[in-house]
């Protein structure tokens, strides 16, 4: 039976074939700023959800990938995520939680195909040429004429 996605503790499936175990993860909660009524003062609704990659249960062709696509946001090895947005800790848990599987799935999914070079074609280049010298003459127009 698939996990419960709507879980905010259990593991995190990020593919049909990756799956991070509850104990991979780390939260940290802490007091959010912006709305929150008289409750906004006592309540740690801010989410910081964390997982070391380096030592997370992954393939290794999977964590060298993710070392690498995600080595600008990653601090010694450790990606996080931060969910403040809503007043309520488990939203903002449900929040953390897909927005790292959803940067996760980015950074494991296929590089897109290489491109395939192309040359603009002779009716292309012929076409932008007169769009160029028309414009040229608008222009051309606007300015004060010569006293001749």
């Amino acid at each position: 039976m698939p996990p419960d996605l709507t879980d905010v503790a259990g593991d995190l499936l990020v593919a049909r074939d990756v799956v991070l175990p509850a104990a991979a993860l780390q939260w940290r909660f802490s007091r959010a700023s912006g709305p929150g009524g008289q409750g906004v003062n006592t309540t740690d609704s801010r989410v910081e959800l964390s997982v070391d990659l380096r030592h997370a249960p992954l393939r290794d062709d999977d964590r060298d990938r993710l070392l690498t696509r995600l080595a600008g946001r990653l601090h010694d090895g450790v990606l996080t995520v931060v969910a403040a947005d809503d007043r309520s800790q488990r939203r903002n848990r449900r929040a953390a939680r897909d927005r790292l599987a959803a940067l996760l799935r980015d950074a494991l999914a296929p590089d897109p195909p290489d491109r395939r070079p192309t040359a603009p074609s002779r009716a292309a280049r012929r076409r932008r040429l007169e769009n160029k010298r028309r414009q040229g003459s608008v222009k051309a127009l606007r300015r004060r004429p010569t006293g001749e």
